[in-house]
């Protein structure tokens, strides 16, 4: 055991390193106790307190010297011991404890275990007292851990129940060193926007003397990577809250600049592939340690690709690798694909409760198919692999699959979006979830955050991506201070710049000056953080958003902003075209500008989103239904392809006979006369008319008796017009001389033709009535 713990101390030795208080090699480590031994520890029995009384010079004394003199050593070394009688008391009695239990084991300490040592330190205060006599108390216990600690190479803090590890590393370092220490790592993370008052800030000191007692070293210069690294793999470092924050104790000691960044978390590491031919796992690995695509896009490819060769080991097991693949192992799978369900080849079943079994979408089926392709193109390009196929033809998305995928923004409802809005701008500390400590971030931040996401347009990880300084005024073209009072300052633009993005590199817009003044709010009170990595860039940048020198998770807007925004604008997280998410805001946001009264172009949308090209706007630029009807409306497509015009009843005819005796009955207003032709409709000569029988002149006396009828009723008529018609509607004098002079030989109703009756036909448009709901005096009882 001595050995392990100079090599230990060794491993961690950098210069300055702390030098151990004790050198064990000085003392003889026999495990076994020796007849004269174990006949004193018997004759000495409870003596061993060495309460009064006490004679060093006994014969039992000297026989156990090999034993006393380290304990005592042990003991003098100790930097932190209160000067109280019952610690004056208990440093001996643990003392004598040891010794006690060398005589009931039968060996010497240097023997024990570390299942030994946790039987007479045991699990709690309680079982401690209880094992031994009543004047043994609970303060003896931690002297004994120290014991252990010192002599016994002993690390198993987690086995022996709750005690204060910082009195620990007082007794075995020294007050002083270990509360410099936690001073300069309290420093640092004060500094990233923690405060002293925070219960986090007990559990980072927690973690931190744990690690200096792994480490067995108080000196943050001992605390190398590869220290700090043991120290993660420990089992005496506690799971769960405490594990996650030697996450922060490390890039604190990181950025004191004694060692490297902390590895990256478990949830980020690839999981290995399961149910995957081994050769088809090695190529998908080399694969993608070779690929230059985004580190999100590699990991998305590869599960697929990875499922493919689960779907070789069912269906084609002779399949293993991608050289043995052919335009008909590509059908087969294409065919597959089009068939398969969620939850088939996949390696994580975790969520497939609800959609398991459910039909793959369109878009996953293409998506599928692109990750397919690129596999098999890279591995023919960079000659892996033989041409025996061309992937862009014969892993071609089919046809019955991209005709159902368009353009789908899944906009929010102008009303619900309304609700958010004011919610947004209304947010108090009470709207969003806290944990133990409160919020998660300060209101500031969280407040510029969720204006962020109502007006910015942007997507949720170019949200988090920000970096301080992104919001800049200027007045024609002329930089402005936002915080300026001139009068140039107040008809500044805000202009907003976005990072290096998913389609393309950083650019500059303008946004709402209300978003600019949250953020720049935001920016004053955000406490120095260190540069962090983009990994988009890969650079050290200074992210907005970020505290506690941790950037801004992508996942906050949908886990914590949105729902406490619909909770508090009364509105569900969900609606007809699925949850409100992140990137709904973006759809919506430009499907409003592109809607608007005064309404972006196309490229103008696409130059305030960022995208690279105008084909991914139209995914955003969807006409919404009102704007569609008002640009019905505005082309007037009835009204040029249909005209309605009032027609008089005569009820008094129709009620005493007359009608059926073929008195005229029906009226139809022309403007200039009255025709009484029934099919009026299908009349050729109805907008050119040719004064036939049927036709009656408003100034004539039958048609001033006609409109003096008290029992009329007035209705309407709707009279599809020709191409003709509407020739002469569209285009005027011109096209209404022509329609006269091809009408001139064409029979009327009652059989002659207009140069047969010898009167010029009268060339007018058909009049149009207003249809309204209503009804007031004067107006149309109905149509016909």
């Amino acid at each position: 055991m001595t050995a392990a713990i100079s090599a230990a101390a060794s491993e961690t030795a950098t210069a300055p390193s702390w030098p151990w208080p004790i050198d064990l090699a000085r003392y003889d480590r026999r495990p076994e106790l020796t007849e004269r031994e174990r006949a004193a520890l018997a004759s000495l029995g409870w003596e061993v307190r060495r309460r009064r009384g006490y004679a060093p010079d006994r014969v039992e004394w000297r026989a156990i010297s090999r034993l006393l003199r380290p304990l005592d050593d042990a003991r003098a070394a100790l930097r932190w011991c209160p000067d109280t009688p019952s610690h004056r008391r208990a440093v001996t009695d643990a003392i004598g404890l040891v010794l006690r239990r060398c005589l009931e084991d039968g060996t010497s300490f240097w023997a024990w275990s570390a299942d030994d040592w946790v039987r007479l330190i045991a699990p709690g205060h309680k079982e401690f007292e209880e094992a031994w006599p009543g004047w043994i108390d609970g303060t003896v216990r931690p002297y004994v851990a120290a014991f252990a600690y010192l002599l016994g190479d002993f690390t198993d803090f987690h086995r022996i129940g709750g005690f204060i590890r910082r009195s620990l590393a007082w007794r075995v370092f020294g007050q002083e060193p270990v509360e410099e220490a936690i001073a300069q790592v309290a420093a640092t993370l004060q500094g990233w926007g923690y405060h002293p008052s925070n219960g986090a800030f007990g559990q980072f000191r927690t973690v931190l003397v744990q690690i200096m007692l792994i480490n067995r070293s108080p000196l943050l210069q001992d605390m190398t990577t590869d220290a700090l690294q043991r120290a993660r793999e420990s089992p005496a470092l506690p799971s769960g809250a405490r594990r996650g924050n030697l996450h922060g104790v490390h890039r604190a000691i990181a950025a004191l600049g004694h060692a490297g960044p902390p590895p990256k978390p478990i949830h980020a590491v690839m999981p290995d592939l399961e149910g995957v031919p081994e050769p088809w796992a090695a190529m998908v690995e080399r694969w993608h340690d070779t690929s230059t695509l985004t580190p999100k896009v590699r990991g998305g490819f590869r599960s697929i690709v990875a499922k493919i060769g689960r779907w070789l080991a069912a269906e084609h097991p002779e399949i293993v690798e991608p050289a043995q693949w052919t335009r008909e192992t590509c059908a087969a799978w294409v065919a597959a694909l089009d068939r398969m369900t969620v939850g088939e080849h996949v390696q994580r079943r975790a969520g497939l409760d609800k959609r398991g079994g459910n039909p793959l979408s369109p878009r996953t089926k293409a998506g599928y198919l692109t990750a397919t392709r690129t596999f098999f193109r890279d591995c023919q390009e960079w000659e892996w692999i033989p041409r025996r196929f061309d992937p862009v033809r014969a892993l071609a998305t089919p046809r019955s699959v991209a005709a159902l995928i368009g353009p789908n923004p899944r906009v929010i409802a102008d009303d619900i979006w309304a609700k958010l809005l004011w919610a947004g701008l209304n947010v108090d500390p009470e709207d969003f979830p806290t944990n133990t400590y409160g919020l998660c971030y300060p209101i500031e931040l969280i407040r510029a955050v969720t204006l962020t996401w109502l007006f910015g347009g942007l997507r949720s990880d170019e949200i988090s991506r920000l970096r301080t300084g992104c919001i800049r005024w200027q007045h024609n073209g002329f930089p402005i201070p936002g915080d300026s009072d001139e009068v140039l300052a107040r008809d500044a633009i805000c202009l907003l710049d976005v990072p290096t993005h998913k389609t393309g590199t950083s650019f500059t817009k303008p946004i709402d000056p209300l978003l600019g003044k949250a953020i720049e709010a935001w920016q004053e009170l955000r406490p120095q953080q260190p540069k962090m990595l983009d990994r988009k860039t890969s650079e050290q940048v200074d992210f907005l958003f970020a505290h506690r020198a941790k950037r801004l998770a992508n996942t906050y807007i949908n886990t914590a902003v949105i729902p406490s925004l619909c909770r508090k604008a009364g509105v569900p997280t969900v609606d007809v075209r699925g949850n409100i998410t992140s990137h709904r805001a973006r759809s919506t946001i430009a499907s409003q500008l592109y809607n608007a009264k005064e309404p972006m172009t196309l490229f103008e949308l696409q130059a305030w989103l960022g995208h690279r090209s105008p084909e991914a706007t139209q995914h955003y630029a969807k006409i919404t239904p009102n704007k569609l009807a008002r640009a019905y409306n505005d082309a007037g497509y009835f009204e040029r392809n249909v005209r309605t015009i009032e027609v008089l009843v005569d009820r008094d005819a129709v009620t005493s006979g007359a009608a059926a005796s073929g008195e005229p009955w029906q009226y139809y207003d022309m403007g200039h006369g009255y025709c009484t032709y029934t099919f009026f409709e299908q009349c050729q000569h109805r907008m050119a008319c040719a004064r036939c029988d049927f036709y009656t002149p408003k100034a004539s006396s039958k048609g001033q008796l006609l409109e003096a009828k008290d029992n009329l009723q007035r209705m309407l008529a709707s009279i599809p017009l020709t191409d003709d018609e509407r020739a002469a509607v569209d285009d005027g004098q011109v096209a209404l001389d022509q329609l006269l002079e091809r009408l001139v030989d064409v029979p009327t109703p009652t059989g002659a033709t207009p140069r047969e009756i010898g009167i010029p036909a009268t060339a007018t448009l058909l009049p149009i009535i207003n249809v309204t709901t209503g009804k007031s005096r004067g107006e149309p009882d109905g149509t016909c």
